[in-house]
């Protein structure tokens, strides 16, 4: 993500989670009893399925279960995870790495009501977290010049599996805005031409997958052109019907490939979200989850871009406003890079469920892509 190159502050916790990641296609949630849940006692696993998952899981469960947060390490991450049973955490520059591994493994094994999601931004080149411990890798601009689809293939896979064994189960990659080498973007792009983008970020995708890291898709809908860099300024993308000849085209082949994620930027795009930048938009979720970008309908889960430390939405928005702006427009998960605001923001979620500002339908279809992704419980047995 962009955010892979944000700044954090510090708090709490979080932790991975074991299990397969498969994106199942989810469809509207399923109506749910109206009676009230029975709530699980702390730390407890939900295993049901469909209605019968939700209705294990209170209001408040259900919101924490489409957060993740960046942790500083173990200890930010099993208090987050313990108090808070937050969906997932997020290691980047600012992580203690002597967490990865066993300490990781612990905390993941205590998370509920779903296996806990751990996500990384991993790119390679300028945006590496977790170098220290599996090695460097060339930009993706520099994999497109010097290697074939296959040798990227191979690189992400050997990467891939490293990643797993230290816990990690997403990777914010690959890139897949296409850009020249001057833009904001620029060599984290595989390039300026969307057929090279599409071949090279899928055969990127294809080894995350291939070694049970859920690759996701970035930024939709397209920051290649932008304006300037959304880590420091609002900014603004060519119009929707020139991002349908280069940026979107990408994700209408790779957005079929699952299981894979997609992370929506902080972008403005004439003809399309008006004055709000995209991951706060109806309108840019709904391009994706119909087809309008011209692929398939998506499914799969949908990830903000860093909501705290990015100028684009804190120039606006305090976290709590844009993780409700996030989910109300169609995010499933609202992304965010410290622990300090998550009671306040999972405070002014319930307030937003209890007035009506966030439906329940809207929550429960993402609690369902959510624990799609995350696929079986291993708490649950059988």
């Amino acid at each position: 993500m962009l955010l892979a190159c944000s700044s954090p502050k510090q708090e709490p916790a979080a932790a991975p989670a074991d299990p397969a990641i498969t994106a199942a296609p989810v469809s509207a949630a399923p109506a749910v009893p109206l009676k009230a849940p029975v709530p699980l006692a702390p730390g407890a696993a939900a295993c049901g399925q469909g209605a019968a998952l939700l209705s294990e899981m209170t209001t408040r469960d259900k919101l924490a279960q489409l957060l993740m947060v960046g942790v500083t390490g173990a200890a930010d991450a099993r208090a987050v995870v313990d108090n808070h049973r937050i969906g997932g955490i997020m290691i980047g520059s600012w992580t203690d790495l002597s967490m990865m591994g066993a300490p990781l493994a612990e905390i993941a094994a205590s998370a509920g009501p779903l296996p806990l999601a751990v996500s990384v931004d991993e790119e390679g080149g300028r945006v590496s977290r977790l170098a220290s411990l599996i090695g460097s890798q060339p930009s993706a601009r520099a994999l497109a010049q010097s290697s074939t689809p296959d040798q990227v293939y191979g690189i992400a896979l050997e990467r891939g599996r490293a990643m797993r064994g230290l816990g990690v189960t997403i990777d914010f990659a690959p890139v897949v805005d296409v850009t020249g080498a001057s833009a904001a973007i620029g060599d984290r792009s595989f390039g300026d031409d969307p057929a090279t983008v599409t071949e090279y970020a899928g055969a990127y995708a294809r080894g995350l997958r291939d070694a049970g890291v859920l690759p996701v898709l970035k930024h939709f809908p397209g920051h290649g052109n932008a304006s300037g860099d959304s880590h420091t300024e609002g900014v603004v993308t060519p119009p929707l019907s020139e991002l349908q000849n280069s940026d979107l085209v990408p994700y209408r082949t790779l957005t079929a490939q699952a299981p894979v994620g997609v992370m929506v930027g902080h972008m403005q795009v004439p003809g399309l979200t008006g004055s709000d930048p995209a991951s706060l938009s109806p309108a840019a979720y709904q391009l994706l989850r119909s087809g309008g970008y011209g692929g398939p309908g998506f499914n799969g889960p949908v990830f903000t871009d860093d909501i705290s430390s990015m100028r684009a939405i804190t120039d606006r928005y305090g976290v709590a406003d844009a993780a409700l702006r996030a989910l109300q427009a169609g995010a499933d998960t609202a992304l965010w890079v410290t622990t300090a605001e998550v009671p306040a923001v999972l405070d002014r979620l319930e307030q937003a469920v209890g007035s009506g500002e966030l439906t329940m339908p809207r929550v429960d279809q993402s609690v369902l892509r959510v624990a799609a992704m995350k696929g079986p419980n291993p708490r649950c047995g059988g």
